[in-house]
């Protein structure tokens, strides 16, 4: 690969997760392009120092495209669809598919790579927007050998923790699906305690302060539960993202022959937080299905 600074790293998708993601490549020293839908995105990230220059003339000479879009459709879309990035990357150079996708999708897509001489990482991540603006990710991956060697720098850039799945694509994406099951079940588990203790007399922020020190806390919790004391659902993740993710996982489930009962009941209560109007709320606004149905009045910004 060369020097670190000699390494080109296209990052596709400035969302929340990926701007960050961005940022953090850019900052151990590599050549980075960021990608958008948006200019404004684009042009905000060139400004901090990403390279110049359009997606044509860019993308047959980097050595790994880190691809953070929403779900498969988009992957699929980047990847092979009109304007698809596979057809212009050199040979050897690798692809780091990040979104939470089926394992299957993922396969597929490694096979398709492949055939086109570019490497797949099945590369999904977990962390938030914060630790990817800090390096911090960690990021459940699979593929071949060759495929870690060639993602590698990119890797590093991003994540605290790689944990290495093994050298077939669908592995990450499947840890990712039960690390979905259980994340999106917490933060509807959370809401549901909160509220519940509400109906209590127990203050939200009283709930936060004891719970968090207890055993029936849990990372989501501590994360969430401020959001909801505080009265700000800024979309730090959306509550949009938990019927595409656990979606995904009763997906899985169901060709498993697999029951999944309580991710089904939190699927239940974002599909009602979407419907309520709060898709583009952050995910702890789940709390207020759960306040409007028992009468209850939640926190408001100071």
């Amino acid at each position: 690969m060369g020097q670190s600074t000699q390494t080109k790293i296209a990052v596709i998708g400035l969302g929340s997760m990926g701007y960050g993601m961005a940022q953090s490549v850019l900052r151990a020293g590599h050549e980075t392009y960021g990608f958008d839908i948006s200019e404004e995105r684009v042009d905000a990230f060139r400004a901090e120092g990403g390279a110049p220059g359009d997606r044509e003339s860019t993308l047959p000479t980097v050595d790994t495209a880190v691809v953070v879009v929403l779900n498969a459709a988009q992957t699929e879309s980047v990847l092979f669809g009109a304007n698809g990035i596979v057809a212009s990357m050199k040979p050897g150079s690798a692809v780091l598919a990040c979104a939470t996708v089926p394992p299957e999708f993922a396969r597929d897509m490694a096979s398709r790579c492949s055939e086109a001489g570019v490497h797949y990482l099945d590369a999904p991540i977990s962390g938030g927007s914060v630790k990817a603006a800090n390096g911090q990710l960690s990021i459940m991956a699979s593929g071949t050998p060759e495929a870690f060697a060639a993602a590698r720098p990119a890797l590093d850039a991003m994540a605290e923790t790689v944990f290495e799945l093994g050298d077939e694509a669908g592995a990450g994406s499947a840890m990712k699906a039960a690390n979905q099951l259980l994340a999106g079940v917490h933060i509807a588990t959370m809401a549901e305690a909160l509220t519940f203790g509400m109906t209590q007399g127990i203050e939200p922020k009283t709930f936060v302060e004891v719970i968090s020190q207890c055993a029936g806390t849990s990372w989501m919790l501590e994360n969430r539960a401020p959001h909801i004391v505080d009265g700000d659902y800024t979309p730090h993740s959306s509550v949009n993202i938990w019927p595409k993710d656990l979606g995904i996982v009763l997906d899985i489930a169901k060709s498993a022959q697999f029951s999944a009962p309580i991710t089904a009941a939190a699927m239940q209560q974002f599909l009602a937080a979407a419907g309520m109007g709060l898709g583009h709320e952050d995910d702890a606004a789940v709390a207020k299905v759960y306040a409007q149905n028992a009468g209850l009045t939640l926190p408001k910004k100071a």
